[in-house]
């Protein structure tokens, strides 16, 4: 018997591919010849879950490519084809040639022309997407000449929301002409579609423009449009119109909705006509059922934004009649506006009465009627009221606490503020500015220094910014100006302890310069200016600048401005007023003119005798007329301005520069005629007017021995030009 035969040695398949295998997501590319054995390239395995990453929500950036969805490389084409593609392709075809050339004509036209017609829903779908609205307008009126062509409702509303998305809403209100004209009567449909528009745009009179047109085309509009003009109207306050529109709505026989009631039950407490909403709640409960408590709820939010509170009081009582029970809702309504209006007694009996009915009481209740009796000085009762809080199991909020700690202070109880205070620590509520502000307060008013820093030192524990806090604290001190030495007291301790800041300096700078201690206010400056550990900022020589020209120091005042500009500094407008008015009256009228135009490159809104200067000023380089200056002036008078030093200076430079010294003589005669200049003013503005132009004739002599060289001679005779 033949010993059996041994299995063949199984080989390995070799696999036939035609180039390069295209990769999958489960066989990686493979590479090799005509035969291949799959040998891979890339061995190592594909992940499909990227590793997790710790997201720290704090480092988001929105503008960072990043934290988009996809990266902005996509081109104007790519962009305008991503909008467009669900259009069908010949109307992309349209929009892509109106996109390439940017406006109507020929080459637009020859790619119109490509195509045999187009029909109404192509039209509308153009103009729909389209975004200019003169192409749109083009398309519209070429599509309209074809022949047998007739656009269709959808066309017309197609292009009313393209002019109205293109701002030319009035335009849009045309299109009921138009239809009329194409022999395609408009609907109400329409007018509604104009109506949503301007009332989306809250455009009232717009609104009622389109309603007369209706009732011009014979349409009368259903209940549902009728509530939206009537509402838009009541919103954009022309109530009158809206009770127009009411009183034909009553004409053409259409039943009240109750949205319709409560629409012009709105209107008319903003209007605080509380009789007539009385009035037209009766008819409400006559015609149609009563108001619920939501209706009611309404009527007090609209009444007391309008701070009508009596008026709010008054339907309180008629929603009693109604027996209508209130919600926690329309309690807290009420009384949240009782409170702020100062009628804490009235919102009290509201609270007592939600106490009896067992209403669960909200947490802004409370606060509500802390604040209202801490404004009346009744702190007895917040407290009380802290303690029903607390025994309810709520936890206060900071704003009650600090409500609170202002009062205690007001009445005296510091000690008792202090307190409250460390409560709030203990509560972990983190007390801020306003919770110490007034416990430091009455701390330095009553010379107990040592409890004032050992606050701030608690504060600093904290992780309070102590120093922002003191430059708020020392701002509030001397807000009443008779506490502004006891601010400086407290200061000199302070900087002992090492508590200063330039803003603190600058509180009390400006605090000297209202109580007129310009002295002492520039005394403090200096002392500023000399520290090696604070220098002055913005603001500092922003104050400075008017002390010294107060003063008539029109040298320093310059220096602080030149300061500013080295560290390009801008002062502020009262500072340039300041700094240009010392300049006019001591007859530096070159320097302050150049310091106007400084100041209105530099602003923002710059004052309005600055500007009516540089008017003088071109009216006597353009003109050189008398009558074009006093226009001027006169305009500035009707503008709610008043000529001064500013305005007789400009007047001045004009003349002395454009024209001669007859002419403004002339005109300030005129504005001594008009009583806008005393006759000791015109005086010595003369006296300026004739030193400005004998420096200006110097300015020319000097320049022309400049310029013709003869410096030579005058100094062989022992002169200078600077003589």
């Amino acid at each position: 018997m033949p010993p059996p035969s041994q299995p063949a040695q199984v080989k390995n398949k070799l696999h036939f591919f035609y180039g390069h295998r295209k990769p999958t997501q489960n066989r990686p590319t493979v590479r090799g010849g005509l035969f291949s054995n799959r040998e891979t390239l890339n061995p190592k395995p594909l992940s499909r879950l990227n590793p997790p990453i710790n997201y720290d929500i704090q480092r988001w950036d929105p503008d960072s490519p990043n934290a988009l969805s996809f990266q902005p490389t996509k081109t104007p084409s790519e962009k305008f084809f991503n909008l467009a593609q669900n259009l069908s392709p010949i109307a992309r075809f349209i929009v892509d040639s109106f996109r390439k050339h940017k406006s109507w004509g020929k080459p637009v036209m020859d790619d119109l022309n490509k195509l045999r017609r187009v029909t109404p829903k192509l039209v509308a779908e153009v103009v729909k997407f389209q975004t200019d609205a003169r192409m749109a307008a083009k398309f519209f009126y070429w599509a309209g000449k074809q022949k047998g062509y007739r656009h269709d409702f959808a066309c017309y509303n197609a292009f009313t929301y393209c002019l109205n998305r293109n701002n030319e809403f009035r335009s849009a209100d045309q299109v009921p002409e138009l239809m009329q004209m194409q022999g395609k009567p408009p609907t109400e449909k329409q007018f509604e579609i104009l109506i949503r528009m301007h009332s989306d745009a809250n455009r009232g009179l717009r609104v009622h423009y389109v309603y007369e047109k209706m009732k011009k085309f014979g349409l009368k509009p259903r209940v549902f449009l009728y509530n939206k003009i009537i509402d838009c109207l009541v919103k954009t306050d022309h109530l009158d119109l809206a009770m127009s529109v009411y009183d034909d709505f009553k004409k053409d026989g259409l039943v009240e909705e109750s949205v319709t009631y409560m629409i012009l039950v709105k209107g008319l407490c903003k209007a605080g006509k509380v009789d007539d909403v009385l009035d037209l709640l009766e008819k409400m409960r006559t015609n149609l059922c009563k108001p619920d408590i939501f209706a009611y709820t309404a009527i007090f939010r609209v009444m007391i934004k309008e701070k009508n509170l009596e008026g709010s009081l008054r339907v309180w009582e008629e929603m009693k009649k109604d027996k209508i029970v209130p919600d926690v809702r329309a309690y807290a309504t009420l009384i949240i506006g009782l409170c702020r209006g100062e009628m804490v007694e009235k919102a009290y009996m509201l609270f007592e009465e939600m106490k009896e009915k067992g209403c669960l009481i909200d947490r802004s209740i409370y606060g509500s009627l802390v604040d209202g009796f801490v404004a009346k000085g009744k702190i007895s009762l917040a407290l009380d009221l802290l303690k029903d809080l607390m025994n309810l199991g709520y936890r206060a909020d900071l704003n009650i606490y600090n409500s609170l700690i202002s009062g205690l202070c007001n009445a005296g109880r510091v000690d008792k503020a202090h307190k409250l205070f460390r409560f709030t620590v203990q509560e972990s509520l983190q007390p801020d500015f306003l919770t110490v502000n007034p416990i430091l307060i009455s701390f330095a008013l009553s010379d107990r220094m040592s409890d004032f820093f050992t606050l701030l030192q608690q504060m600093n524990d904290l992780g309070r910014p102590v120093i922002d806090d003191l430059s708020g604290f020392f701002t509030s001190l001397v807000g009443d100006l008779t506490r502004v030495e006891k601010a400086l007291e407290v200061f000199e301790h302070s900087k002992s302890k090492g508590y200063c800041s330039t803003s603190i300096y600058n509180v009390l700078i400006e605090a000297l310069h209202k109580m007129g201690e310009t002295e002492r206010a520039l005394s403090l400056f200096r002392e500023l200016t000399d520290s090696e550990k604070h220098k002055p900022d913005l603001s500092s020589y922003n104050i400075a600048i008017i002390c010294y020209s107060d003063i008539g120091d029109i040298q320093e005042a310059s220096i602080c401005y030149n300061e500013m500009m080295k560290m390009s500094l801008f002062p502020s407008v009262d500072a340039y007023i300041s700094l240009v008015t010392r300049l006019c009256v001591t007859g530096e009228i070159d320097a302050g003119m150049m310091l106007i135009r400084d100041c209105l490159a530099n602003v923002t809104n710059g004052p309005l005798e600055f500007k009516y200067s540089l008017t003088i000023l071109y009216a006597c380089k353009s003109s050189k007329r008398i009558e074009d200056v006093v226009e001027v002036v006169n305009e500035m008078i009707e503008e709610g301005g008043t000529p001064d030093e500013i305005i007789w200076c400009a007047i001045i430079s004009g003349m002395c520069k454009y024209g001669t010294v007859e002419e403004a003589r002339k005109v300030l005669s005129y504005m001594r005629d008009r009583k806008l200049m005393t006759e000791s003013d015109l005086v010595v503005y003369d006296e300026k007017l004739i030193d400005h132009m004998k420096r200006k004739t110097a300015d020319l002599v000097l320049s022309g021995l400049k310029f013709f060289g003869l410096e030579g001679k005058l100094e062989s005779k022992g002169l200078k030009l600077s003589d």
